[in-house]
């Protein structure tokens, strides 16, 4: 028999919300593999911030801290948004390594022009990774989760366009 602990611990996690339970599946399941991405974009990003160098230093290094920040800040709002649901979200780095799409880069040495130019194709593949979920979502006609969604987009194409712009070439 088993004790009221462990019947807890088994429980369903039972929000209510008028989305059909494929929709909670589809959509949670989108917005994990989105914070797997988020959080691989951000740990990325700080580790670039951490390890930078050269003449334009002080500038890059307080442009990526910026950027880790605004990324980092959507991840409780993401995580959260998939529980409103009734859905589940992480629960291990473990788990943001099975999921996420976004490569790791864990050399030694990466020059400052490549870390701009590696973060820059980072954050057009996150924009295109938010897109696919805006359209899981948009089918299941959850419209605050395609609202939030808008609003990162958003957030990742000024990234997107700064890092463009420092790591364009002059003609």
């Amino acid at each position: 028999m088993s004790t009221p602990v462990e019947k807890r611990k088994t429980a369903a996690l039972a929000t209510p919300t008028d989305l059909k339970s494929n929709a909670i599946q589809d959509i949670s399941g989108a917005l994990a593999a989105l914070l797997a991405d988020t959080f691989a974009l951000y740990l990325k990003t700080k580790n670039f911030h951490w390890h930078m160098s050269g003449p334009h230093f002080r500038d890059y290094h307080l442009l990526l801290d910026e950027h880790a920040e605004q990324i980092f800040a959507i991840t409780d709002e993401m995580a959260e948004r998939a529980r409103k649901i009734g859905g589940t979200t992480l629960r291990s780095i473990g788990h943001i390594g099975r999921l996420q799409r976004l490569a790791d880069n864990d050399a030694d040495y990466v020059t400052p022009e490549d870390m701009l130019a590696e973060l820059c194709d980072d954050n057009r593949q996150l924009i295109s990774l938010m897109r696919e979920t805006h359209d899981v979502c948009s089918e299941h006609n959850d419209v605050a989760t395609t609202s939030l969604l808008e609003n990162w987009i958003d957030e990742a194409e000024r990234r997107h366009w700064f890092l463009f712009e420092i790591t364009r070439q002059a003609k």
